[in-house]
């Protein structure tokens, strides 16, 4: 039981230390857009999809100011979730099964 809180203390300290969270962004606002994660993209429910376009937004506002948000704004690693995992495994999983039937 230690190790697992001292490994939760170390992905907290990691993840402040990433510094996304200071611009208001989320673990899955920082993934690279490949084709996989695209196509999950197009799969987000509006609301979540319009919720990652307004903080990825706000961030390079910031970015550009060389601002971050006031600590009480920036996103706690134990509210991020990941939105778009479940969207990109299926997607990941679909692409697996078609490349496995083209083999056949």
């Amino acid at each position: 039981a230690g190790g697992g809180r001292l490994l939760d203390k170390i992905r907290k300290w990691y993840y402040n230390a990433a510094g996304f969270n200071k611009l208001g962004l989320m673990r899955d606002d920082t993934l690279h857009e490949d084709d996989d994660v695209k196509e999950a993209l197009k799969r987000l429910p509006e609301h979540l999809y319009n919720a990652r376009v307004f903080r990825i937004k706000r961030a390079l506002d910031l970015s550009l100011k060389h601002q971050i948000l006031p600590k009480d704004q920036w996103v706690k690693y134990e509210e991020d979730q990941p939105y778009l995992e479940p969207y990109l495994k299926e997607v990941i999983r679909e692409r697996h099964e078609r490349e496995a039937w083209n083999k056949k």
